[in-house]
């Protein structure tokens, strides 16, 4: 069994925390699934950007559930206790999502590439089955990348404490409680990190100096403006993502912190699910418009509902 510190120990701010966390998950749940339910039913939604921004809105929901729900029970129990194979668990999770929504990130500013600079060709180069292709080798690294951190992870001997300094099982506090060789694993960590990190940085960063080229040769104000509205939202979605991510791995190891570690891991496993479905929405026309006929055919159907009652 393992125990886990938390957000914080002191016992005055369980409840607040508690009360904090439950309504960014609340909104995020709510938020999230809005998205997948908007870009499932709405049939001027079905086009490869938001078939991207579902998925993008099931990871982001996953991510916050493998964390949000045991993090909210441990705030109101003594004992914040979780057994090994849980713990293996909610690592395993945890890593499927980011290492998903790291790549997913990046597939869609690819999307957004060629929406800009090869309009004539968007049906073409991403069409449904590419589309498919994309998210299928996503889901399929992501897993593949858990499986094998987490069993590196939980390869080596755990004799020592076992008071995870976190409120979730991830990979650096679990190591620090090994008392055998953790080079391997820590190798492995790193590699995978820092590998993930330079492609799908690549692949965006790449992505969006041609974006910008190409929108800085059009000749009309108004397609300029077009052009970038079409890519605003997920360059802010991207910007806050890994700003978060390099703020953690770029840090001077004389300033690095555990508790640093948590806050950070705080912003990216629970506050940008819950602020990505409103970047999406508040900043995107045909979101918002799918939105209101989505509420207006809701009170339609209740309307004729409650007058077959009568």
């Amino acid at each position: 069994m393992y125990h886990l510190i938390g957000v914080s120990n002191l016992p005055e701010l369980q409840i607040p925390l508690f009360c904090v966390f439950l309504v960014i998950y609340g909104l995020t749940v709510t938020g999230n699934l809005g998205i997948i339910t908007l870009t499932s039913v709405d049939s001027r939604l079905q086009t490869p950007m938001y078939f991207f921004l579902r998925h993008l809105a099931v990871i982001n929901l996953g991510n916050s559930t493998v964390i949000a729900p045991k993090m909210l029970v441990n705030f109101l129990v003594c004992k914040r206790t979780t057994s090994y194979y849980e713990c293996a668990t909610q690592l395993g999770g945890f890593l499927v999502f980011i290492v998903a929504e790291i790549f997913m990130l990046a597939v869609m500013a690819y999307d957004r590439y060629v929406a800009i600079c090869n309009p004539l060709l968007y049906m073409v180069v991403v069409s449904r089955r590419i589309c498919l292709l994309l998210v299928s080798l996503t889901y399929l690294y992501s897993f593949s990348t858990a499986v094998v951190v987490s069993s590196c992870v939980f390869s080596v001997s755990y004799c020592a404490s076992n008071v995870i300094n976190h409120f979730y099982c991830d990979n650096v506090p679990l190591l620090a409680l090994s008392c055998s060789d953790t080079y391997f694993p820590e190798t492995v960590v790193f590699i995978s990190s820092a590998t993930n990190l330079f492609f799908s940085m690549t692949i965006v960063l790449i992505s969006y100096f041609n974006i910008v080229l190409s929108i800085l040769r059009m000749r009309s104000s108004e397609g300029r403006k077009k052009a970038f509205s079409t890519c605003a939202s997920h360059m802010t979605a991207v910007t806050v993502f890994y700003g978060t991510l390099l703020f953690m791995y770029l840090q001077p190891r004389s300033s690095h912190s555990l508790d640093t570690d948590k806050m950070a891991s705080v912003f990216y496993t629970l506050v940008i699910p819950m602020l990505n479905p409103m970047i999406y929405s508040l900043r995107n026309k045909d979101v918002k418009a799918a939105l209101r006929r989505f509420m207006g055919n809701l009170c339609c159907f209740l309307k004729a509902v409650q007058f077959l009652k009568l």
